[in-house]
């Protein structure tokens, strides 16, 4: 390779990081809604008709920050989801773990990713296989666990969906072998678990649940029940 081209590439990435790290902090400051590609090229010394030739739209901004988030998200899960011979209980409680401390430490970038959606902007398909590094530990941990014969997740009615749901759902987990039932109890733990963190990141607890961690502790319990991940 040209040694020309790779100092190009390599200030052009540079810039490009220092770009995106103006646009979190912006995010911190005001939120997504009112990212303002013009504010971060000022943060940054550059004129805005440059920043465009990095990224041409705000919505091209945006869409690189989520990618970097869920990438640093399921960094951090698949990083603390245990492995090797811990069982099934011990893993998910990890794995829950690193969502919430992940969360907690960077709760902008959450709320890029959980929050309110930012109106007018529709994430494209680009963000797919960033988002699913996320889901991957939980899928390895299914399909350990069925494997080895212990996934029971609880019965009921509250537990369901459609046939074609489960086609969908088999596929984006890349889990041929789970049966429906597992399936749609694992999905509702994972929603369960962000939807509790987003209680709490977003301050639907103050002055309700003093003992987070505690509460929290719970809801994994009750949650890796359900998906039949804890005896």
């Amino acid at each position: 390779m040209n040694a020309s081209r790779t100092a190009r590439d390599r200030a052009r990435a540079e810039l490009v990081a220092e770009i995106t790290a103006a646009a979190r902090r912006q995010l911190a400051e005001t939120g997504a809604a009112a990212l303002s590609m013009r504010a971060v090229s000022r943060e940054i010394g550059m004129v805005s008709s440059a920043l465009h030739r990095y990224f041409p739209t705000r919505d091209d901004l945006l869409t690189a920050l989520i990618v970097q988030s869920y990438e640093a998200l399921g960094a951090a899960v698949g990083a603390g989801a245990a492995t090797g011979t811990d069982g099934p209980a011990r893993r998910w409680r990890t794995l829950a773990g690193a969502v919430r401390t992940w969360a907690l430490a960077h709760p902008h970038e959450y709320a890029l990713l959980y929050g309110s959606p930012v109106p007018g902007y529709r994430a494209p398909v680009d963000t797919l296989p960033a988002a699913g590094q996320v889901l991957a530990p939980l899928a390895a941990l299914l399909a350990d666990a069925h494997a080895a014969g212990v996934l029971h997740p609880e019965p009921g009615p509250g537990v369901g969906g459609t046939p074609a749901d489960a086609v969908r759902l088999r596929a984006a987990l890349e889990l041929p072998e789970l049966p429906d039932q597992a399936l749609f109890a694992a999905v509702t733990a994972w929603t369960g678990l962000f939807g509790h963190i987003s209680f709490e990141l977003f301050g639907q607890f103050q002055n309700v649940v003093e003992d987070r961690e505690q509460a929290f502790a719970g809801t994994v319990e009750r949650l890796g029940r359900l998906a039949g991940l804890v005896a």
